[in-house]
């Protein structure tokens, strides 16, 4: 394989802790897992993280630092077969260490094959999960192995990361490559740092050897495009638009010819029918919640029935979809929602509303402090449920019609004045 059929986050590995990126609290001077390293003896691990934050990496170093017999198994491609012939191949051997990424693919039962060895010394075992270790290892295992639990990259370590790889790849230090923004690349790799040069080595291939990276840049060379269909040529689609506009423009009787011309053309009565589906949360929403559970019930009843019969339910739902008060709030709502998580990319979530059920998760600060509603008069006491960086953003902005004026007018009681309400 030659080197540029390697991928470049593989060419970038690190190989010592020095020039691991992140998870200083880990593996900074000082800390417990880097002098546990420098000691020669480790313990057995779970190192617990989102993708691509550095915990095959780890894992890796550790092995090369105290050059030790190191076996790896995938929990996706191995079985319990192939951790009994690696504990038995350590029987012979001295320190040996195993490590399973994705250790949560295991099930329980799975995870009793190698229990016996960590407990006797047999291995040293290193696992990776992207998943709660309280729910996803073994209680016996777990109680034999520390967990670490590894961070999202900051944005100043992701722009690191990028001015390294440019520096010093192969490479890319051969391309003329101006880093001239960066906002973009870093909000969708979302603190993944495989993802981040990942997406940098899609964006220096498709420009070229002299490339000038901008945001706009990376948004289009990044962004999926979805080809379309063509079942009934472009009329297909201008009759499908103009149908949703006239349920969108309170148009019964234009709504049914449009209904009418896709039923004569043979059109798939799901798809009729989906699209009904997301009209009534698109266009009605909350101004009127019993479209979308009509909408629902004309989705099951035409799967049942099927032509021509379910021309006469798909003009029951038109027409009272057409004839109900409009607002789009739940599509504004969600829309600036995912602008703002394109924006500021994975915000974590408040310690005080995490899930708590577990010891290890209690001594991490989950749900401390947690207000319960239910124990406040009229089941509210005002609290923090956006991310820090969020804080006061309102997305969702009641509609002018009398049941979302109604919500309105309770949000307000309860907020005074917050998310503008």
């Amino acid at each position: 394989m030659t080197i540029s059929q390697i991928p470049l986050a593989e060419r970038l590995r690190p190989t010592t802790l020095n020039d691991l990126v992140g998870q200083q609290h880990l593996t900074g001077k000082g800390s417990i897992l880097r002098t546990a390293i420098e000691n020669g003896k480790v313990p057995s691990m779970i190192l617990w993280g989102p993708p691509g934050v550095g915990k095959t990496t780890i894992a890796n170093i550790i092995a090369q630092t105290l050059e030790v017999p190191f076996y790896t198994l995938s929990a996706i491609s191995s079985g319990v077969k192939e951790v009994r012939e690696i504990i038995e191949a350590a029987k012979s051997q001295e320190n040996v260490i195993l490590f399973i990424d994705e250790i949560h693919r295991f099930n329980k039962g799975q995870q009793d094959a190698f229990l016996g060895a960590v407990e006797k010394g047999t291995i040293t075992l290193i696992g990776a999960t992207t998943e709660n270790p309280s729910f996803e290892v073994n209680s016996a295992l777990l109680s034999r192995c520390q967990v670490y639990v590894l961070k999202p990259l900051e944005e100043a370590e992701l722009a690191e990361l990028l001015k390294h790889a440019i520096e010093t790849d192969e490479i890319l230090s051969t391309k003329k490559i101006e880093l001239k923004e960066t906002a973009a690349i870093i909000h969708i790799s979302g603190g993944d740092a495989r993802k981040l040069l990942n997406l940098l080595e899609l964006v220096t291939e498709t420009m070229g050897d002299n490339a000038v990276i901008t945001d706009e840049v990376v948004m289009e060379i990044a962004q999926q495009r979805i080809a379309m269909y063509d079942k009934g040529g472009e009329q297909h689609y201008d009759i499908i638009s103009a149908f949703i506009k006239s349920i969108r423009g309170s148009d019964p009787n234009a709504a049914v010819y449009w209904l009418a011309r896709m039923i004569a053309g043979g059109e798939d009565v799901k798809f009729i029918a989906r699209r009904l589906l997301i009209l009534a949360s698109e266009d009605i929403g909350n101004a009127n919640p019993n479209a979308l559970l009509l909408a629902n019930a004309t989705f099951d009843a035409v799967n049942k029935i099927g032509y021509p019969e379910s021309g006469i339910i798909l003009s029951q739902c038109v027409t009272y979809l057409a004839s109900s008060a409009k607002s789009n709030a739940a599509v504004v709502a969600i829309s600036e929602a995912m602008a703002a998580v394109q924006q500021h990319g994975d915000l974590p979530v408040p310690l005080h509303i995490r899930n708590a059920p577990t010891k290890l998760m209690k001594h991490l600060n989950y749900g401390k402090d947690y207000a319960y509603s239910h124990n406040y008069e009229n089941n509210f006491t005002p609290q923090e449920y956006l991310p820090n960086k969020l804080t006061g953003t309102s997305f969702y902005k009641p509609g002018n019609n009398a049941r979302e004026q109604e919500l309105q007018k309770y949000l307000k009681n309860l907020w005074k004045g917050k998310y503008g309400y």
